[in-house]
Formats: structure tokens, C-alpha cells, sequence
């Protein structure tokens, strides 16, 4: 989950040395990048957010739902 999380914000990312992946919890992960990637990886209304968190739930394969905090 972690790596996916790691590839996605980074392809995202302008800067992507900047992005650090932290697994806290089975479903909660953290992200932290640069400030001005911030909007980036949530994305209008939140819907990019909301598209990695869908794409943890697949493949993961539950439909349990993820947090996934960004600083």
C-alpha cells in the first residue's frame, strides 16, 4: 500500500524528493510533500484524494476505507 501511495504522489508531485510516505496504521497513512503539492495531491473538492484512497480500497482487496492525513 505504502509504495503505491509513494509512486502516485511522486508522479503527482512537482517536487518529488520532496515526498515522504509514513504507514501509521493498516488504514491510515501519512503524507507529507512540499507546500505547493499540497493541492496537487488533494485535487479539486478533494476528488484526487478520494481517487488513491478508491484505488488502496482495490487493491487491497477490501472495502474498507483509508485515511490518508497530509501535511
Amino acid at each position: 500500500m505504502k509504495e503505491l501511495v509513494t509512486f502516485i504522489a511522486r508522479t503527482l508531485a512537482e517536487e518529488p524528493e520532496e515526498v515522504e510516505v509514513h504507514a501509521a496504521d493498516d488504514h491510515v497513512i501519512e503524507l507529507r510533500l512540499a507546500p505547493d503539492d499540497v493541492g496537487r495531491i488533494i485535487g479539486r473538492r478533494g476528488k484526487t484524494a478520494k481517487a488513491i484512497r478508491t484505488l488502496l480500497a482495490v487493491s487491497g482487496g477490501g472495502a474498507a476505507g483509508f485515511l490518508i492525513m497530509i501535511a
